[in-house]
């Protein structure tokens, strides 16, 4: 008997405690383990451009601007996008683990800050690199992801920098603050 009420005790708690962190209680709490534990100077997603990221493993993050695009080829056939703003969102990626690091597992999301509106990805043939490729350990790199945004939803915008995750790791997505810059 007493092998029972342990077993229904320790079920008990165990429910409880998966009750208690659904994500629905006002209290917002979380479970956190290292393999899903980010760092930043203040433990923050949300980040102004320039400020550094940190994931778990090492690689680090940073939007560092969003600046406007005015470089097309014209020969190919370029142009600028009616009534939106051409732009590149330039990142900084620090690989500061041990192991290479596969920079197609970032993608970018951008919103609009001042009246909504979300940034649709294009490319440019005079365009800095994207991120593609492979990033040795220790080295640092900047690359660009470009894109457009209707001008009637302004110039401040929200970068949110994705990582792909895996059924054993789940990375947060750090979002970075900035405007686009002529």
């Amino acid at each position: 008997m007493r092998t029972r009420t342990v077993a229904v005790t320790a079920t008990l708690a165990a429910v409880l405690s998966v009750a208690a962190c659904d994500g629905n209680s006002s209290s917002d709490a979380t479970i956190t383990t290292p393999a899903t534990t980010s760092t930043t100077a203040d433990g923050s997603l949300h980040l102004r451009f320039g400020q550094t990221y940190t994931w778990p493993d090492g690689v680090k993050v940073s939007v560092s601007e969003a600046k406007v695009f005015t470089d097309y080829d014209t020969s190919s056939g370029e142009k600028p996008t009616p009534g939106s703003t051409d732009y590149q969102v330039m990142i900084r990626i620090t690989n500061d683990s041990r192991t290479s690091f596969d920079l197609s597992e970032l993608s970018v999301i951008t919103d609009g800050a001042t009246n909504g509106g979300q940034a649709a990805a294009t490319a440019w043939v005079n365009g800095a690199p994207g991120l593609e490729g492979r990033l040795a350990p220790g080295v640092t790199a900047t690359k660009a992801d470009a894109e457009t945004l209707e001008k009637r939803f302004g110039r401040k915008v929200v970068v949110t920098v994705q990582r792909s995750s895996s059924p054993d790791v789940t990375y947060d997505f750090p979002e970075f603050s900035g405007s686009i810059t002529d």
